[in-house]
Parts: structure tokens; sequence; C-alpha cells
């Protein structure tokens, strides 16, 4: 439906005639005839160059063309759409995303080709966040140090792009946990909101940083962030060597006891994501066990359409200056005798 911001811009229309009625009474009160000193050089100009000429008429539709034209512009002309359904309020969900070396470990397979855990935790990850509609989304990158890539934000677009460009080993080669859960609940505890949501998404255990895992987490219990816990890393399997067959665990380093009991003490859970379907299926729990809070409430997507006069008000202001200035048209070519 097409419709004016500022319909009462309109009221402006007669400004123009109000405005030349004031000269045209300052102008008779002054006796003092206005003198151009250059007219007889003008009007003695060559025959071969002709001068546009313009009916008054016609300047005054062009002037008045354009005064209506940025009237139209300034009234603000917008098209609003149907009207569309969205979350009156969300949770707030950072995510806590391992860089460590060890999430270099190709044990994850997608069709044919083997990815490493990062890449299977962002191509997951990436549907996960673009579902979260009505929520403000988070991330925060660890490895040796933990620090906030992205602030809590309804961008999920941005949030998306800013942990597909995260790399194995920005933050360091080492694992700090603790600090990870410090710097979201340092983070958050100035953000206003019912629910604050920490997914932390690690393949290790804590090697690095100041802060203890379980003392992060009553920190984060008792500023009410609820932590989901995921051990990224497949399990156990055989392989055959020449001195026969032994047992691999890529996930040997994984510390499961102490991710179940950080979940434990602020209410979340704790996952094993062993494969990307596992991953897949944590994330939809995740999903369902923090639905988004609040009503639906209906907003109308707005588009503007000022530019559209204004740029046709530069053209006719280009067109007065023209006229008003006198241009002359091409010399007119004349055939000898």
């Amino acid at each position: 439906m097409f419709e004016f911001l500022w319909l009462e811009m309109f009221l402006l229309v007669p400004l123009p005639l109000l405005v030349r009625g004031m000269l045209s009474s300052a102008s008779n009160e002054n006796d003092d005839a206005l003198r151009v000193p250059f007219f007889n050089d003008v009007s003695s100009l060559p025959h071969g160059m002709k001068t546009v000429r313009h009916s008054k008429k016609g300047k005054l539709f062009i002037m008045w063309l354009a005064w209506l034209v940025l009237l139209f512009a300034a009234a603000r002309p917008q098209w609003v759409g149907i009207p569309q359904k969205t979350a009156a309020k969300g949770r707030n969900i950072v995510m806590a995303v391992d860089l460590s070396l060890s999430m270099e470990e190709t044990d994850f397979v997608d069709g044919r080709r083997r990815i490493n855990r990062l890449e299977v935790i962002k191509n997951v990850a990436d549907k996960f966040i673009e579902k979260r509609e009505g929520d403000r989304i988070g991330l925060v990158l660890f490895g040796e140090r933990a620090y906030l890539q992205a602030p809590l934000t309804f961008d999920r677009k941005t949030v998306r792009q800013l942990l597909d460009e995260a790399e194995i080993g920005l933050a360091g080669k080492a694992t700090a946990i603790g600090d990870a859960i410090g710097m979201t609940v340092k983070y958050l505890q100035d953000t206003d909101s019912d629910g604050h949501v920490l997914i932390l998404l690690t393949d290790g255990a804590n090697t690095a940083g100041v802060l203890k895992p379980l003392e992060a987490a009553d920190i984060a219990a008792k500023n009410n962030i609820k932590i989901y816990t995921v051990g990224v890393g497949s399990g156990a399997y055989k392989v055959r060597t020449l001195f026969g067959t032994r047992v691999v665990n890529p996930s040997i380093d994984l510390d499961e006891k102490t991710l179940t009991q950080i979940a434990a003490k602020t209410g979340g859970a704790y996952f094993r994501a062993k494969n990307t379907r596992e991953l897949k299926d944590i994330y939809e729990q995740i999903d369902k066990l923090e639905p988004v809070s609040g009503e639906n409430v209906f907003l109308r997507p707005v588009k503007e359409l000022f530019y559209y006069p204004l740029f046709l008000f530069m053209i006719l202001g280009l067109l007065i200056l023209w006229i008003h200035v006198g241009l002359p048209v091409f010399p007119t070519l004349r055939r000898k005798a």
C-alpha cells in the first residue's frame, strides 16, 4: 500500500506565491530601477549564435513542477507491505566455539568428504542461527584466550559470516574453557533479558586460561545463565596395522565429566556429538529446549520511495539553471551562395 509519512508537507504548496507577493510589495516601495550595464553587449551578439528562448509560462510551469516534486519527496512516500509475523521477545544466546589446534582433526564425514571438527560446527551452527528468529545471537571464540567476536545482535547474517571466517589457531593452540565462560558471563551481566543461554562447543579439556571451568560455571549460575555443553569428536574405532588391530580414540582428550558438571550447575545439559547427524540432532534438541519466548507480533515492511522524486527534482533543478543562464545552442550552419 502506498502512503506518505509526512502528508502535512503539502500544506507548503502555496509558499512560493506568498514569497512572491512579499517580494513584489517590497520592490514597489523602492523607486530605483535595476540597470543592466551589459545589456547593449548582449543585444549585439552575432546572428550565428542563438540563445535559447523560453516563454514565461514555460518557465513558471517547470519551476512549479520542481517545487511540487520537492514537496512530494519531503512528504516521505513509502510502500508498506503485508504484515509479517515476528517474535516480540526472545532470548540472548551466545555461542562459544573452540578454535584450538585439536579442532583440525578430520574425524567427521560430509557425504564422501572428510572434514575437520570446526567445519562441521560451522555447517550445522549456520542453520541453527538462521532459525533463531526473535533471538539475539552473540559469538565468543576461544583457544588459549577467549574474546568476543560478535556482540548480541538480531543480525543473524553477520554472526553467521563471522563464524564462517573463524580459523583454527586464531586464539592460540590450547583450550581455555573457563575463560570462555567467564568472558560470556562478564558480557551478559550488563544485558537486560529474562533468559541467557550459552552453547559451548569444544573437543578437549581445559588446558589454559586463568579461570577454572567449574568456578566459571558457579558464577554463570549466580547470574542466571544456562549453559549447554557440546563435546565434539568421533568415538573410538579399530584400525588394522602390520602388528594387528589397535583401538584409536580421536576424542581421548575430551573432558566429558567437567562438561557434564558445567551443564548441571547451570541447569543446562551436556550433549555428545560423534558425527554430523548427532550434532544436527543436538541443535534441534536445544532449539526445542530454548524456544523463542513471548507472543508473536506483526510488523509491516516499509520501503522508502523518496529518492525517486528527489532525483527528478535534481534534474528539474539543472533544467531551471540552464534556462536561467540562457546557454546558447549550437551555431546554425549556413550554406554558401
